[in-house]
């Protein structure tokens, strides 16, 4: 019997290699944006603008933009080899998916969410501020502005952990005002990086480290013929 070897490329040693890149837009400026809009009705409605709104209203907005377009933002980082945004992203947005599939078991039959304050809820945001925090040490290898971000997420988170775990409503109101302040710099933040990916320069300043703007944006990656790391 007799074997044929396949046909195979030969690249002659002084041919020039060849870098193929896909063009990603930066997946945090819908996360961010996703961040911030969730974020800032329901802190409304912790620190009471909100009036006596039904809560059940603020949820299907929540678990979309909040929830599912975060999510999807966090997946698109991860493709953008940023970590830090894949776990930001991946993380809120897992949360608020979560937050909304709670809110309707909750809700039915009954009409209504229990009280605000209820220690079960205090674990999520256990382990939210244990990761956030995490997050914001490698943010300072990024930008300012993201350290800005996430240090409010994980103070707020750390916050309504404190709370709910002991039964204080007066530190939700106060992390509700933490997650404000945090949606705001999570829109700013979003807002710079889609002004300057538009415009092709820095034109809203993010506060960029000295170590982020040394860094080489091409990296090789095993069996990957290379790619633009990060989103700024």
């Amino acid at each position: 019997m007799e074997y044929q070897e396949s046909e195979r490329t030969i690249i002659p040693p002084s041919a020039t290699p060849q870098v193929f890149l896909q063009p990603l837009a930066a997946p945090s400026i819908l996360g961010l944006f996703g961040l911030a809009g969730a974020t800032f009705i329901v802190s409304a409605h912790m620190t009471e603008w909100g009036g006596t709104a039904h809560p059940l209203l603020l949820v299907p907005f929540a678990a979309i933009f909040g929830g599912l377009a975060q999510f999807l933002a966090g997946m698109w980082a991860y493709k953008a080899r940023d970590g830090l945004a894949t776990a930001m992203h991946g993380t809120w947005g897992a949360f608020w998916i979560a937050y909304g599939i709670l809110a309707y078991f909750l809700s039915r039959g009954t009409g209504a969410i229990p009280a605000a304050v209820f220690p079960e809820l205090g674990y999520w945001f256990v382990v939210l501020a244990a990761i956030t925090w995490g997050c914001m040490i490698a943010a300072v290898a990024e930008n300012k502005a993201m350290v800005t971000v996430v240090t409010l997420f994980a103070a707020g988170a750390t916050i309504s952990a404190i709370g709910m775990l002991a039964g204080i409503d007066g530190l939700l109101i106060v992390a509700g005002y933490v997650f404000m302040c945090g949606s705001v710099a999570a829109w700013y933040t979003g807002t710079a990086l889609m002004i300057n990916e538009s415009h092709g320069r820095e034109v809203w300043r993010l506060g960029r480290s000295a170590q982020a703007r040394q860094a080489p944006r091409l990296t090789m990656g095993i069996g990957e013929p290379g790619v633009i790391r990060g989103q700024s």
